[in-house]
């Protein structure tokens, strides 16, 4: 697509289709010219499979075409409307390490404005408890203090505590929200989301989701790959197993981003996850010297071999998908990638069925796409 206009119009139109999933989105928006040609391809379910994504989210793709700029008009009043503003990547704002994600948000909801400093993010459980939200407000408030944006996801628990704690030290905090922005979630937040907003130099809220689109389960750990990516490396207060907290650290491993975690009591539940990842290869954090000596080390060398050490068979604090996902994970070896295809035969299931789980798959972090295409398992 030649137009830069047009394709910013179809950005935007993309990610406010409710028909498309958020994979298909991601993956057609960061290759617009090899499906919005004059020409369609004769072959629209082979263009589907190179692209992979399902052939019916491609269709629904195109149909958004004849459309898109009135959707994007929509889209763009409504955000307005709520004193935010849209970035894409097509424009000159859009975050950098944002670019080195797999499947990079093709749009940006920002209330607020995105600080240009270093950032750490700060993440844990919803249930923290007296300690682990005093832990919380402790880091941030000197992170804030040493000019490092603290990064979370405005739950609840640690999340608000890092949020908070920033701007009580007079600093910056952005809140990656797994919900539209007009969305009052979690209730009782609405006052700190309009600290944060509004604040000379507090910082933002940002979503990748439409502005009316209220939070559902799988939005979390989707948007966890932002937090990560909008970061320098990520510290996990308190977490439970499986928890979206290490969804984020390894989402930071992936990147190549320091991860550290603050050691918890064995008998508590929330303490698992940051133990597990200190096992793992995690940096110790017993105070906030620890956080802001290690953002001082440039060499990418040590963070490198901690991610590749931290890469188990089974991803950190988590089990193998089960349903569908499961089975196809289950068909990908672990020593080679393979074509959906292939994936599909060694699985008893169409391609159609196969890509959608692939998607999902490789938006969690379980497999990685190459080109051909072809699929891996990661770990």
């Amino acid at each position: 697509m030649d137009d830069r206009s047009a394709a910013r119009d179809l950005l935007i139109a993309l990610t406010a289709t409710a028909t498309l999933s958020r994979a298909a989105v991601c993956r057609l928006a960061a290759e617009l010219d090899r499906w919005t040609g004059r020409e369609l391809p004769a072959d629209p379910a082979r263009r589907a499979t190179e692209l992979g994504v399902p052939p019916a989210q491609l269709a629904r793709a195109l149909a958004v075409l004849p459309r898109a700029a009135a959707l994007a008009r929509r889209e763009e009043e409504a955000t307005a409307r709520l004193g935010a503003h849209l970035l894409t990547l097509l424009d000159p704002g859009y975050p950098d390490p944002l670019r080195q994600l797999a499947l990079a948000p093709p749009v940006l909801y920002i209330r607020g404005h995105l600080p240009t400093a270093p950032a750490v993010a700060l993440v844990g459980s919803r249930r923290a408890d007296a300690y682990g939200r005093e832990v919380a407000d402790l880091f941030a408030r000197a992170l804030a203090a040493a000019g490092v944006t603290v990064v979370s996801g405005f739950a609840r628990g640690v999340d608000a505590a890092a949020h908070r704690g920033a701007l009580a030290a007079g600093g910056s905090t952005v809140a990656v929200l797994g919900c539209g922005l007009g969305v009052d979630y979690p209730q009782g937040h609405a006052a700190l989301a309009e600290e944060i907003a509004t604040t000379p130099g507090a910082g933002a809220l940002v979503s990748e989701f439409p502005c009316g689109l209220p939070p559902r389960t799988w939005h979390f750990p989707v948007r966890n790959r932002i937090i990560a990516g909008l970061t320098a490396g990520t510290l996990v207060v308190q977490a439970a197993p499986r928890s979206g907290s290490l969804i984020t650290a390894r989402h930071a491993l992936d990147l190549g981003r320091e991860v550290w975690a603050v050691p918890g009591r064995i008998f508590d539940e929330r303490s698992l996850g940051p133990n597990a990842l200190l096992r793992d290869g995690a940096s110790l954090a017993e105070s906030p010297r620890d956080v802001l000596e290690g953002l001082r080390l440039e060499s990418p060398g040590p963070a490198e071999s901690r991610a590749e050490r931290a890469e188990p068979e089974v991803p950190v604090g988590r089990t193998l998908p089960e349903g569908l996902a499961g089975q196809v994970l289950a068909a990908l070896p672990a020593s080679k990638s393979l074509a959906p295809e292939d994936v599909a035969a060694r699985a008893g299931l169409t391609v159609d069925v196969v890509l959608g789980a692939l998607l999902e798959l490789e938006l969690e972090g379980w497999v990685k796409r190459y080109p051909g295409p072809a699929y891996g398992r990661l770990g």
